[in-house]
C-alpha cells in the first residue's frame, strides 16, 4: 500500500456512479465513496485500488445533503451489510438518482443522446417489499448478506426490506446442515412461506420442522427437490395466478410485477393479429397477457422447471407454444417472421439472439432490463442491426438500493 493510497482527502461528491457509490474527483481521478450523496462534502480515506480510479471510505461528513435521512437498518453502514446502498437517501431523491444513473449509462455505454428516459415509477412499498431473499450461510453458524468489499458476508438478524412475515420466519430458524451454502426465504400471494436450501452435496438430507413453511432443496445442478410441504409458490398478477417452482425465477418485489406487465403491453401496442416471441419467458407471466392481445405467442425458457411451470400456467391458452431451451438456440428452430418480441435477459443478450431478432424480422422489441449497464451495451449492439431506441420506462423494484429495472422499446 503506497502512501498516496492511505491519504485522507476532502472532496465534493459530484454525481452517483453505477454500483451505488458517490463520485468525486481527486487530482483529476475519479474517487468512489459509499454512503454519500451528490452535493455533499466529505473527508475520505483513500483505499488501495487500481491506478485509473480510486476508492475511499468516508471519515467525516463536512457538508450534508438535504436529501440525507437516518437509515432504518442497524446493519446499514461501513463494514456492514451492502444489500442496501441507499438507506441514507430520501426515497424521492433515490428515484431521481436512478433516472440520472440510467440516463448516464445509456449515453456513455450505449451512445444514446436523445431524451428517451421517463421518470422512474415508484415501488408500491419502500420497505418490506421483498417477497423472497437469499442469505448466505456463515462458517460457524448463522446467515448473512454480502458486505461492501464483495468478499465477506455480514451477519444480519433483521432486514427492513424483507417482507415482515419472512422476517418473523427468519427469526425462528435455527439451522445447521453440512454443505449448506445459501438459504432463500419466500412468501407468495397466499401468504404461504417457503424455505429453499442450496447445498453443495448431491444427496438430499432428512429434515423435520415445526415451522409453518414448505422446505425445498436445490442441488448443485439447480434441480429442485421437494422435502416438506409444497414444491412451488403461487403469485397473483391481475386476474391470473402463476405457479413458481423452487429454483424458477420470479421478481422479489411481487407487488410491482403487475405494473411491469402493463408497461410491456403498453409499449408493444398489439393489435391482435401479431406473432409474438417471448424469449427468456420464465414461468409465463408476460406470455399469459400477451396471448390476450396477439394471434400467437411463442415462449422460450432455458430452465426446465420454469418451462414446466409455464406449461401449467398457460394450459388454458390455446395460442401459446412453450419451447424449452436457450434463447440463442431457439432461433435455430424458429422460422417465418415475428411481428414483436419481448426479451428479459439476466445479463445482456447473446450475439445469436440479436442476429435472430433481425433474421425473424421482429419490428417491435420490448427489452425488460434489471441491469442498466447491460441494457446500455445492448442498445449499441441492437442499433448496429437496425433497431432504434424509442423510449425507456424505469421501474423501481428495489427501494433503498441503486438497482433500477426498465422497459425499453426498440423499433426497426
Amino acid at each position: 500500500m503506497t502512501k498516496q493510497r492511505r491519504e485522507t482527502i476532502e472532496i465534493e461528491i459530484e454525481d452517483m456512479a453505477q454500483g451505488g457509490f458517490g463520485l468525486g474527483r481527486h487530482n483529476g481521478r475519479p474517487v468512489f465513496v459509499p454512503y454519500t450523496i451528490p452535493g455533499e462534502r466529505v473527508v475520505a480515506r483513500l483505499l488501495p485500488q487500481g491506478e485509473r480510479v480510486l476508492r475511499a471510505e468516508g471519515v467525516r461528513l463536512v457538508e450534508a445533503s438535504g436529501d440525507r435521512v437516518y437509515p432504518r437498518c442497524p446493519h446499514f453502514g461501513p463494514g456492514k451489510c451492502w444489500r442496501c446502498q441507499w438507506q441514507h437517501i430520501d426515497y424521492s431523491a433515490q428515484l431521481l438518482l436512478k433516472q440520472d444513473t440510467l440516463t448516464d449509462q445509456l449515453e456513455r455505454l450505449g451512445g444514446i443522446r436523445e431524451d428517451v428516459v421517463r421518470p422512474v415509477i415508484a415501488s408500491p412499498e419502500q420497505w418490506g417489499y421483498n417477497y423472497h431473499m437469499a442469505l448466505t450461510a456463515i462458517d460457524g453458524g448463522g446467515f448473512g448478506l454480502p458486505s461492501a468489499d464483495g468478499r465477506t458476508i455480514a451477519p444480519v438478524d433483521t432486514c427492513p426490506v424483507l417482507h415482515p412475515d419472512l422476517m418473523a420466519l427468519y427469526s425462528q430458524i435455527d439451522l445447521s446442515l453440512p454443505g449448506l451454502r445459501r438459504m432463500k426465504l419466500a412468501i407468495d400471494s397466499d401468504a404461504a412461506a417457503m424455505i429453499v436450501l442450496y447445498l453443495s452435496d448431491e444427496e438430499a438430507p432428512d429434515l423435520e420442522t415445526d415451522l409453518d413453511a414448505s422446505v425445498n432443496l436445490l442441488l448443485p445442478n439447480n434441480e429442485p427437490v421437494n422435502l416438506i410441504g409444497e414444491s412451488h409458490s403461487r403469485y397473483r398478477v391481475h386476474d391470473r395466478v402463476f405457479r413458481v417452482t423452487a429454483g424458477s425465477y420470479y421478481r422479489a418485489n411481487a407487488r410491482q410485477v403487475p405494473v411491469l406487465v402493463d408497461w410491456v403491453l403498453k409499449l408493444l401496442d398489439l393489435a391482435g393479429d401479431e406473432f409474438v416471441l417471448d424469449a427468456y419467458g420464465g414461468v409465463g407471466v408476460f406470455s399469459a397477457f400477451l396471448a390476450q392481445q396477439a394471434k400467437l405467442v411463442t415462449l422460450v425458457e432455458s430452465y426446465p422447471p420454469a418451462a414446466t411451470d409455464a406449461e401449467v400456467n398457460l394450459a388454458d391458452l390455446d395460442n401459446v407454444d412453450v419451447i424449452e431451451g436457450t434463447a440463442e438456440n431457439a432461433f435455430g428452430v424458429l422460422d417465418g417472421e415475428y411481428d414483436a418480441a419481448v426479451v428479459d435477459p439476466s445479463s445482456g443478450l447473446h450475439d445469436d439472439v440479436i442476429a435472430g431478432l433481425r433474421n425473424l424480422n421482429v419490428k417491435r422489441l420490448v427489452y425488460v432490463s434489471g441491469d442498466a449497464a447491460a441494457l446500455a451495451r445492448d442498445c449499441k449492439r441492437l442499433q448496429r442491426v437496425g433497431y432504434r431506441l424509442r423510449v425507456v420506462q424505469p421501474l423501481d423494484f428495489a427501494p433503498q438500493t441503486y438497482h433500477v429495472d426498465a422497459v425499453a422499446l426498440f423499433v426497426q
